[in-house]
């Protein structure tokens, strides 16, 4: 084993690097008999450079359910596991009255845009679209060891969050209902992407504008944008960001060039990657997701 972080464990399989799940195939030890999945890693995948443990037949066969829990994760796969859900017995807010969500379309942009929110209480709330593991962001991590994130939010069918939600709808409600001052919903790493314009997991997004507005929230998108993408549908303004606005029924704020000033300074010290390249190689894509979340603290004020 060469390390645990949290709820993910990474090691190595036959020499291999792979990530496990214990709260999927219970705990993982030298010279267990395991079965991986290695499709990400053979397709060379920007997120996939690892195999993923799938099943432990040592000690991760006939794992008993979570106590109390009455919900399946992942149902009807081979890897469903019970779960509990936050729905099932915390009070939910009626109205989100104002509550700012922050829409990132790529994982990538949550730590600038927590960055900007450095001092009020942030939910990060992770929707499909991406990787399903919270526990798999190593950018969560960080920014919860640094007080940037308060909670993270599972919402199905992604898992192993600090809390379980159906929906996002729910996630934002609980989120107000704890008197948090922001929501900076997400894909996890490793978007799904097809290249066409309905085909990709950004839209997932859409879905959480609409929520939000749905309850009172006010949208904010943090813009996807890029000056050194060499993919004509992410350069400039991405067809990820066109997409979420064309699909979302109602006002989404947008934040404006001059919200982005400051945010070196601001997010240095983070984690900050977008497909592989630094800051000072894509600048703008890092500045429009700290802009982000200044426009969503223009709102609390």
């Amino acid at each position: 084993m060469r390390e645990r972080a949290g709820r993910l464990v990474r090691l190595e399989v036959d020499g291999i690097a792979c990530v496990a799940y214990p709260g999927m195939t219970g705990e993982v030890e030298e010279g267990d008999d395991v079965v991986v999945n290695e499709q990400a890693r053979l397709l060379e995948l920007g997120s996939g450079g690892f195999d993923v443990l799938y099943a432990n037949l040592t000690r991760g066969l006939g794992l008993a359910p979570e106590d109390d829990a009455h919900v399946m994760s992942l149902p009807y796969t081979p890897g469903q596991f019970t779960a509990s859900y936050v729905e099932e017995s915390a009070s939910l807010a009626d109205s989100l009255e104002g509550l700012p969500v922050v829409l990132c379309t790529v994982h990538s942009q949550v730590a600038p845009v927590c960055a900007a929110l450095r001092g009020v209480r942030v939910a990060y709330v992770q929707t499909g679209g991406g990787a399903l593991p919270v526990s798999l962001s190593d950018t969560v991590r960080t920014l919860r060891e640094g007080g940037l994130l308060e909670v993270a939010c599972a919402v199905a069918p992604c898992v192993d969050g600090d809390a379980q939600f159906v929906t996002v709808a729910a996630a934002l409600a609980w989120t107000r209902a704890e008197e948090l001052d922001v929501a900076v919903c997400s894909v996890g790493p490793g978007i799904v992407g097809t290249g066409s314009r309905l085909g990709h997991g950004a839209l997932a997004l859409a879905d959480a504008a609409n929520a939000a507005l749905a309850l009172g929230g006010r949208p904010v998108l943090a813009v996807r944008t890029s000056e050194a993408d060499p993919r004509d549908r992410h350069q400039g303004v991405s067809h990820h960001a066109r997409a979420v606005l064309d699909l979302s029924l109602g006002d989404v704020v947008v934040p404006d060039e001059l919200d982005g000033v400051g945010w070196e300074q601001a997010c240095a010290g983070l984690p900050l990657s977008h497909m592989g390249r630094r800051p000072e190689e894509d600048p703008a894509f890092f500045r429009a997701a700290y802009g982000a979340g200044i426009a969503a603290l223009r709102l609390l004020s």
